[in-house]
């Protein structure tokens, strides 16, 4: 009898102290409040693949050893896209040496990125003198492959250079060299031998693949197969090296990071039939916001079929547009002019908090401390529309904000 007794205590022991753990342990996550993880319905390959592509972006810490720098910004790709979101002010990346449409004239001073940190031993870039820059800070990453599964065609069939339709805003896209190693796809339509760009704060980057081998090169300083050349800080020498033989990841690695980024899943909206959420998107589209922040598309057949024939509500048409004097900071990139922006997706924009240390910074460099303060931020051809949010009530106004928080 003791010792069925003394078995009891132990069992009950044990029972309390799970208990009492598990009330002080977080609640699991909803689905609807991460924006990691992938896309439904992808094959066990292609599930691997992902995982493959998500330790290489979030696990891998580059070391003096491994061929961090010489010169860098940052030490792995998860370090300025915390759970795949937008970055914070000490993520956010200087770009520096183009002020206008006909191209860098820094290239050989470090343009376009400077990398303010070095590997012992070695000296940071500064901005040269007499260079322009802009501060970006990253963006989130999620359902990029959606945007990259859309058609050249698609993204040209918003733009409106003349304006023929009247409401001020026009919408251009930014026409990019390609690197060498771009491989058109059926979908690219090629003006000139330029290509469309649709990633990054001015679209100078054609496709996730470019816009991957560019990050590894110009914020860890990790060369590859693609870019095999390490960053060179020219105001000290014209020598680039780090001890470390070139290239520094595999192929292999840069592309399941591609696909990592193309499979990674769509922000989820949350309370999207709430009645003032509801309402807040109708008057979202009647004060003209719609017209750069396209609500839908729908995809064309992709090499990854869960990606083909997909209908998505990113808000963004992808292309450039002239946001004013306020939002000018002098520089750009490809052929957009200093005061032109491609349009940000508001997908995930209620879940900037979770990345950005529970406060927001919006806008290309995080200048804005709310989704209010950004909107009226915005000029150019967003004048109209600002003007019309500013005439709307107290309640319609928080019900537009309480939409875009949902998304």
């Amino acid at each position: 009898m003791k010792k069925i007794s003394f078995v009891y205590l132990v069992l009950s022991v044990c029972l309390f102290c799970i208990v009492a753990c598990n009330s002080f342990l977080p609640n699991a996550q909803l689905d609807q409040d991460l924006l990691d993880g992938p896309i439904g319905e992808l094959t066990p390959e292609q599930n691997l693949q992902f995982l493959r592509g998500d330790r290489a972006f979030n696990d891998e810490i580059f070391t003096i050893s491994t061929g961090l720098g010489p010169i860098f910004v940052a030490s792995s790709c998860g370090t300025c896209h915390t759970g795949d979101g937008k970055g914070h002010p000490f993520t956010t990346l200087t770009r520096f040496g183009q002020a206008d449409e006909t191209g860098n004239k820094f290239m050989d001073q470090g343009g376009p990125q400077l990398q303010n940190r070095a590997i012992p031993g070695l000296t940071a870039e500064v901005i040269p003198a007499g260079a322009t820059s802009s501060r970006f800070m990253p963006p989130a990453n999620t359902g990029l492959g959606l945007l990259a599964a859309l058609t050249d065609a698609q993204i040209l069939a918003q733009a409106d250079p003349d304006d023929r339709d009247g409401d001020g805003i026009s919408g251009v896209p930014n026409w990019i060299v390609p690197p060498h190693y771009f491989k058109p796809q059926w979908f690219h339509k090629p003006k000139d031998g330029h290509y469309i760009g649709r990633f990054g704060k001015k679209a100078a980057a054609i496709d996730l693949l470019q816009q991957t081998v560019n990050a590894y090169k110009q914020d860890m300083g990790i060369t590859s197969e693609f870019d095999p050349e390490d960053p060179i800080n020219y105001a000290v020498s014209g020598q680039a090296g780090d001890g470390v033989p070139d290239p520094e990841v595999a192929s292999s690695t840069v592309n399941a990071v591609v696909f990592y980024l193309r499979t990674l899943k769509v922000p989820l909206q949350r309370n999207a039939t709430d009645a003032d959420v509801v309402t807040g998107k109708q008057t979202f589209l009647k004060v003209g916001c719609g017209g750069c922040h396209t609500p839908e598309w729908t995809t064309a057949q992709s090499d990854i079929s869960v990606l083909s024939n997909q209908t998505f509500a990113p808000y963004t048409d992808l292309l450039l547009h002239d946001m004013g004097k306020g939002l000018d900071d002098g520089y750009t990139e490809g052929i957009a002019k200093t005061s032109e922006w491609r349009t940000p997706p508001l997908w995930g924009l209620g879940l900037s908090k979770n990345s950005q240390g529970g406060q927001l910074f919006l806008l290309h460099d995080g200048r804005a401390r709310s989704v209010d303060a950004a909107i009226r931020m915005h000029g150019g051809e967003a004048t109209k529309a600002v003007a019309a949010y500013i005439r709307l009530t107290a309640i319609e106004r928080e019900q537009l904000l309480l939409f875009l928080d949902s998304l």
